[in-house]
């Protein structure tokens, strides 16, 4: 089987941590080490977490394997919600990311399964896209006081904008600067078997 090499590069802009408990936004640091466990102090590390609204597939509270460690925005498509909300910025630390990226096309789209390789050993691993909700449009609409119904607006502006979520594969040291190797998964197309419904008429 052939090596498989990343595909894309960007670059690392920021590196965030939040270890309060009372917010979620995230302080800019130069560098973090990620464990296995996720960004040391982190408020979202640890190896499992509860259950929640966006595994209704688990009793809520039920503990599973936290595959959300971190969370990544694009400075690209930090821009475009700020355009489509008509405010001058939107900074990743409102949004309680750990990582803001640069130079990765439409960031939020890259599949589940995704690698990001960091110079300094660090590998993580996408688990998928981060959906938006109006905690950060409500962090937003405190610094624009003056624009109506930021919160909710947020929403809708930063679908498939908001970023991703990811978990630590390889620990490593991930610092601002840092070039990001991308490494996109093997394309699976499957497709549901259809059981035949019947015979088809005048056939025996």
């Amino acid at each position: 089987m052939a090596s498989r090499t990343p595909q894309l590069s960007g670059r690392t802009v920021r590196v965030l941590v939040c270890t309060e408990k009372k917010t979620f936004v995230t302080r800019e640091l130069a560098e973090t080490k990620v464990t296995f466990e996720g960004i040391e102090g982190d408020r979202h590390a640890g190896l499992t977490r509860p259950a929640d609204v966006r595994t209704p597939w688990f009793p809520k509270g039920t503990l599973i394997r936290n595959t959300r460690q971190l969370s990544l925005v694009s400075t690209e498509e930090l821009a475009q919600v700020a355009e489509t909300l008509v405010i001058p910025k939107v900074l990743a630390s409102w949004l309680g990311a750990n990582l803001e990226v640069a130079g990765i096309p439409t960031l939020t789209h890259l599949p589940p399964g995704t690698r990001l390789f960091f110079p300094g050993d660090a590998v993580l691993a996408v688990e998928g896209e981060n959906e938006p909700c109006t905690g950060p449009g409500r962090v937003i609409e405190a610094h624009y006081p003056d624009k109506e119904k930021l919160a909710s607006r947020f929403v809708k502006a930063a679908w498939q904008r908001r970023g991703l979520v990811a978990w630590v594969e390889r620990p490593g040291v991930i610092r601002a600067g840092d070039e990001v190797k991308v490494m996109l998964p093997k394309p699976v197309t499957y497709g549901v078997p259809v059981e035949p419904t019947g015979k088809k008429a005048g056939l025996a």
